[in-house]
């Protein structure tokens, strides 16, 4: 039509649908709606149930946290083959007596009562009664009867009469697996006197002096060092050549100050190493 003629206006059919506010017919605008609604109700579906596994999980997780690794399956520690023992705690001194290493006590001596100073036994061990002397003291016949030779006993006997030994505390007892320890204080007058009998009368390099009985044949222990030791305290082990006797034997004497230990283990079959140098660590922090 010419510029100057308006365009003709074309009626809508009578079954066409309204025109769409937002532009374009409403058919067309309509199924966009309903897809969206239903990815909306999918994410919500999905939101809701990442909400429950995730207090879920994190309900786990706190319990697991809570637990002992021991009681986790699959995490629980293996036993290296250490004995449970009681806490280990020094006995208390008597009032204004040094500690054994302290500045002003140029014998060394131990104040503490020898008797508490003997390592306690661990958990599920049976005393040993033969060790229990009188009132916690054991007869000096007692300690030397362990060793195998009589001439032995008769000498070294003779040596700690004339060394002045005051006291001998002892403890012994057997363990499930069947370990019979037995540990033995001696404490004399000074630390002078103690050295003297452990570094020559008692220990040499490769064997100790006097056999036990039951290990006449021994060779020098290297596990138990400085590094296994509490301060102050020093060691000589050995253990027994194989093959052994009907038992196998572990010892060690150990010198603290005016006092020196034995610490024996003796087990059919093999005398396990863990618990013995347990055992002789623990007795030299009770010592150091």
């Amino acid at each position: 039509a010419p510029p100057s003629q308006t365009p003709p206006v074309i009626p809508p059919r009578p079954d066409a649908p309204p025109p769409s506010v937002y532009g374009g017919d409403q058919p067309s605008s309509l199924p966009p709606a309903r897809k969206d609604r239903r990815v909306l109700r999918a994410v919500l579906r999905w939101a809701a149930a990442v909400v429950v596994f995730a207090v879920a999980g994190g309900g786990t997780a706190y319990g697991v946290a809570q637990m002992k690794r021991s009681d986790v399956p699959g995490l629980a520690t293996a036993s290296d083959g250490r004995w449970e023992y009681p806490e280990i705690t020094r006995p208390p001194l008597p009032s204004g007596s040094p500690g054994p290493f302290a500045g002003g006590n140029r014998a060394n001596a131990h104040f503490a009562d020898l008797r508490a100073l003997v390592l306690p036994a661990p958990k599920g061990a049976e005393a040993d009664a033969s060790l229990r002397g009188t009132d916690g003291w054991l007869p000096a016949k007692t300690f030397l009867a362990q060793y195998a030779d009589a001439d032995d006993r008769k000498e070294l006997g003779q040596k700690l009469t004339d060394d002045g030994l005051r006291h001998i505390a002892a403890r012994g007892w057997t363990t499930p697996d069947g370990t019979h320890t037995r540990i033995y204080l001696l404490q004399f007058d000074s630390a002078v006197v103690a050295d003297e009998l452990f570094s020559t009368d008692l220990t040499s390099f490769d064997t100790p002096v006097y056999a036990l009985d039951g290990a006449p044949d021994t060779v020098y222990d290297g596990a138990v060092n400085q590094g296994t030791l509490a301060d102050n305290v020093s060691a000589s082990a050995y253990t027994e050549e194989k093959p052994s006797g009907a038992e196998d034997v572990r010892q060690a004497y150990l010198k603290a100050g005016d006092t020196l230990a034995l610490v024996v283990q003796s087990r059919k079959g093999a005398a396990k190493k863990v618990p013995f140098l347990q055992t002789v660590a623990l007795q030299s922090q009770l010592l150091g």
